[in-house]
C-alpha cells in the first residue's frame, strides 16, 4: 500500500532505466536509511517506502527476473 513520504524527502532522481523519452518512469529519494519508489506521473499516489533489507530484496528480486 502507498504511504505518504514524509516532508523531509527530498532529491527525487530518476531510474536509469526510464530512458529518454519513455512514459514509463520510475523516481526513488532516500531518507536516512529508508529508500522511496513512486512514479512520476502519479506522484499524488505516495510513494513505496523500503527499509534496507527490503530494498535489497526487492533489487535482487528485479535483477534475478523473479518480478514482472
Amino acid at each position: 500500500m502507498p504511504s505518504t513520504l514524509p516532508s523531509e524527502a527530498q532529491g527525487w532522481f530518476k531510474s536509469s532505466h526510464s530512458g529518454g523519452n519513455t512514459t514509463e518512469c520510475v523516481e526513488a529519494s532516500r531518507l536516512g536509511e529508508t529508500t522511496a519508489i513512486r512514479d512520476s506521473k502519479a506522484m499524488e499516489e505516495g510513494s513505496l517506502l523500503f527499509r534496507p533489507d527490503s530494498w535489497t530484496a526487492f533489487v535482487s528480486a528485479l535483477q534475478g527476473g523473479r518480478l514482472r
